[in-house]
């Protein structure tokens, strides 16, 4: 089954579950994913970017090369509106005297080599940014926790949870950089890709798409 939230000509839309993965694995067992469901449906459709397996939420597909090269070249200049949504562990506070002001995690992500596929910060990996700002404190369900809205300004393997972890108020239910007894606080990774916008590769006017968390 796969939730189309938009579909025209050239693009697809599709709300992603949490567990499912964007494009195939290695094993036989890795092979049902988000990818082969649309094709399935769109003959043609091709990725253009991914999302964790863990992560739910809005996924774009093209549906011709032409335009995938088109949208690949607006994740690349950072020409796409990404927006997440997340309940961290802690009372995350920001530096900021207005609570609800933007702040930003400017920290630099490597492979953790001899931990592949996690990731770590360093000094000597790439630059990496989000943007982040507190939406509620003891959100309902989730006394002692933070709900938190997310803009990833890079593109950087795991770099949301990364810089959450790095700031010590890793995702709820983040079963890599988290420790056990805040994986065990959700049944899933709290972390979903709320909202995607962008300029459409035919027309040029701005499109917008939103599929709220359901946690």
């Amino acid at each position: 089954m796969v939730h189309c939230v938009a579909i025209d000509e050239d693009l697809l839309v599709l709300d992603k579950p949490a567990g499912l993965l964007c494009v195939p694995g290695r094993g036989e067992d890795k092979q049902d994913c988000l990818s082969a469901r649309a094709q399935a449906l769109w003959p043609g459709a091709l990725v253009v970017h991914r999302l964790d397996m863990a992560t739910s939420g809005l996924v774009l597909m093209a549906r011709s090369p032409a335009v995938q090269r088109q949208l690949g070249l607006a994740f690349e200049q950072r020409a796409v509106h990404k927006r997440y949504v997340a309940i961290v562990h802690g009372l995350l506070r920001p530096a900021s005297e207005d609570p609800a002001a933007w702040q930003t995690i400017d920290a630099p992500i490597a492979a953790d080599w001899p931990r592949r596929p996690l990731r770590i910060i360093d000094p000597a990996g790439k630059p990496s940014q989000t943007r982040w700002r507190v939406l509620a404190h003891d959100p309902p369900g989730w006394p002692g926790c933070t709900r938190v809205e997310l803009e990833p300004v890079t593109g950087r393997t795991h770099q949301l949870r990364v810089h959450l972890a790095h700031l010590g108020h890793p995702i709820l239910g983040d079963a890599l950089y988290a420790g056990e007894p805040i994986v065990a606080r959700a049944p899933r990774l709290l972390l979903h890709a709320e909202q995607l916008g962008l300029a459409h590769p035919r027309h040029g006017d701005w499109r917008g798409f939103e599929s709220p968390a359901a946690f």
